[in-house]
């Protein structure tokens, strides 16, 4: 279909836009499939896999971890090109629905083969996938709102993210389950047919949303190499590979070391209603859980008491958020130290609510504060890229945890970082960035970009983008 039969510029109104629930179902859906196979990787990698005789092939804890974070890291390095073909080539909208096909297929990988040929297939296909749409989904949100209806973008981005993590809290309970009942043909078929549902729900939406054409490369070429994108460039370049891959390192670790410490806990639940294994991968449900009742607190309770003592803004936000992720770590050690000291009784699971809690409380000041930030600091035909080189400092984080637990390594049985010694460290790490990130930000100066309603339609227009 061609561009002209779409709206490409935001309506002038101080209203809701139509298109926002189809982006937010899309998300809810898609999540629920990211989050649901990401939760069990780690799980199926160690306890699951088997090899083309169809005999156990397990791989060792650290094998697993560092496999995990490679496949994080790939998701977030991918955003890289998906955004290039966004801004350049194909528009968001196009990008987005051709790349979830790419998802659906990857899902279908591992549904269909227990070995390591079918998880590296899939993992390579969900990592272009999943990361191909991650900058154009982000961007598309904002590019439903003009200059009338601006302030709701904050709320809508907030809604958002409720959508990520009510998919990712109902996948993290059910997915987990069906593995272990049903085996990794059903718990990863499960989440294909959500990223299926997810894909028809966008398309669904397609004569609702806003549909900025792509830009083409002499105009991309222009403002990303201009005076004005060179400086978007070096304003949000410090942010992004300096402080936040070093809290990506904390946080997609509970997908991985949280696991493993999980793994060495206390795992039966006596309730008054009865008695239930509460295991290491349905644990990481606590982080979407605490998203859902977080952000409402925050945004009504917390963000105004702040306000009252100071001006709260985006980079104080993302300040705290890094403190906070190192007191979550520091919090995970004294349980590593509780679990190694006690063999014969070791802790409940449940003390990681306390650690996920922390963790959770610095992902709202960061995650979402800077999905925000990232789109109103991008010249307007920079918003995908600018928001893949967000993503990309995900790669780096994780690449750094990958790299992290290969050095540390003495042989396949022991590391220089031992039981609490592992999560000190990274706390540690992130301590001393935190505390730098307090003077960077103190000399942070940028500039804030909105579509602009009719007047981006009719330079669009004179330009022959439509």
């Amino acid at each position: 279909m061609s561009q002209e039969k779409y709206k490409t510029a935001p309506t002038p109104t101080d209203k809701m836009p139509s298109g926002i629930p189809y982006i937010v179902g899309n998300e809810a859906a898609e999540r629920f499939s990211f989050y649901g196979m990401r939760g069990i990787l780690v799980v199926f990698m160690t306890k699951f896999m088997l090899d083309a005789s169809g005999e156990a092939d397990f791989m060792s804890n650290n094998d697993a971890t560092a496999v995990f974070h490679l496949f994080v890291a790939a998701v977030y390095f991918f955003p890289l090109v998906g955004s290039l073909l966004a801004d350049v080539f194909w528009g968001k909208y196009k990008t987005i629905l051709i790349l979830s096909v790419v998802y659906c297929l990857g899902h279908l990988a591992l549904a269909i083969d227990e070995t390591k040929m079918g998880l590296y297939l899939g993992l390579a296909l969900i990592a272009i996938g999943a990361g191909g749409i991650k900058p154009c989904v982000s961007a598309h949100v904002g590019d439903q709102f003009g200059n009338q209806n601006q302030h709701l973008l904050s709320r809508v981005f907030g809604w958002f993210y409720l959508a990520i993590n009510l998919g990712a809290f109902v996948s993290s309970i059910m997915i987990p389950i069906i593995l272990r009942d049903y085996g990794p043909h059903y718990a990863f078929g499960l989440p294909g047919i959500l990223m299926l549902l997810a894909t028809i729900l966008f398309w669904m939406g397609r004569n609702k949303f806003v549909h900025i054409p792509a830009s083409g490369w002499e105009r991309f070429r222009k403002d990303t190499f201009g005076k004005e994108g060179v400086q978007a460039l070096l304003n949000l370049s410090v942010l992004y590979y300096v402080f936040l891959p070093v809290f990506w390192a904390l946080f997609d670790q509970t997908g991985s070391s949280w696991v493993i410490q999980g793994l060495q806990m206390e795992t039966h639940t006596v309730t008054p209603f009865g008695s239930f294994e509460l295991g290491a991968a349905e644990v990481q449900a606590f982080n979407p859980l605490f998203i859902l009742i977080l952000i409402p607190t925050f945004s009504y309770v917390i963000y105004p008491m702040i306000n009252l003592v100071f001006p709260l803004t985006p980079l104080r936000k993302i300040s705290i958020g890094f403190f906070l992720a190192a007191a979550s770590f520091a919090i995970s050690a004294l349980i590593q130290i509780r679990i190694d000291a006690d063999l014969v009784n070791p802790p409940h699971i449940l003390w990681q609510a306390l650690p996920y809690l922390v963790l959770t409380a610095g992902e709202v000041m960061v995650s979402i504060t800077c999905l925000e930030f990232s789109y109103t600091q991008a010249p307007k035909s920079m918003k995908s890229f600018i928001m893949s080189l967000y993503f990309l400092s995900m790669t780096v984080g994780n690449l750094m945890t990958a790299g992290v637990n290969k050095v540390i390594m003495i042989d396949e049985d022991n590391s220089h970082l031992e039981g609490a010694n592992y999560f000190w460290f990274f706390a540690g790490v992130m301590f001393v960035a935190a505390v730098l990130f307090i003077f960077v930000a103190r000399f942070y100066r940028g500039k804030t970009y909105i579509q602009d309603e009719e007047q981006d339609a009719a330079q669009a227009r004179e330009e022959g983008i439509q």
